[in-house]
């Protein structure tokens, strides 16, 4: 989902509308599917925004005070997603990665040009990410710094580039796992259980 003249806590608030209307409205209609897969209905009836935030720094804080090694910087791991969200019951947020961690288009903080405005939400019970996001480079030059920064050839990029040379606004984004998103409602122990065509060691994917 993209979308234009937005920033970070407006796509903040889309997230966090759209994975409550998810939860409620499969409360409401799979009540026993939930039920039999061992998901009680009510919880998910009772998520409402706004969700639980942190930031990258408090999530790597927490982190090492659990004796995890992570150094500030890195992007955060599954084994790092499973131990934040294992102490959350509902989905939060952790906010203002690194721009190590993060894709060139992910724009920097102005208050603070280390960190992006960007937002990773994390499903609670150890499930870990569901989306991945954030607000977008608008703006030509910087753009094209931030591919340079990367060690990435402007020439692969022109296209995009183009998009900010011609005109463009203020835009953010998020890509939802819904195959994350599904095991996580559904209390799956392995995402290849909400796949509905796995790719897995004895099968092939053609005969």
């Amino acid at each position: 989902m993209e979308i234009p003249f937005c920033g970070l806590e407006e796509l903040l608030r889309v997230e966090e509308e759209l994975i409550t209307h998810i939860c409620h409205r499969l409360a409401e209609r799979a009540k026993g599917q939930l039920e039999t897969l061992g998901r009680d209905p009510a919880h998910l009836a009772r998520i409402e925004p706004p969700f639980q935030r942190l930031t990258y720094d408090e999530a790597v804080e927490i982190l090492q005070g659990l004796g995890i090694e992570i150094e500030w910087g890195e992007d955060l791991t599954w084994t790092h997603e499973r131990a934040l969200s294992e102490r959350f019951e509902e989905p939060f947020f952790v906010t203002h990665f690194p721009k190590t961690a993060k894709a060139f288009y992910h724009k920097p903080d102005p208050r603070r040009p280390e960190v992006t405005l960007s937002a990773d939400l994390l499903a609670p019970e150890g499930y870990g990410e569901i989306t991945g996001g954030g607000e977008r480079i608008d703006d030509y030059k910087t753009l094209l710094a931030r591919i340079e920064e990367e060690g990435l050839d402007p020439a692969d990029y022109q296209w995009y580039l183009d998009l900010r040379r011609y005109g463009t606004v203020q835009h953010a984004g998020f890509g939802l796992g819904v195959e994350r998103m599904v095991m996580w409602v559904c209390k799956l122990e392995h995402i290849r259980d909400a796949i509905a065509f796995p790719r897995l060691v004895r099968r092939r994917p053609y005969p």
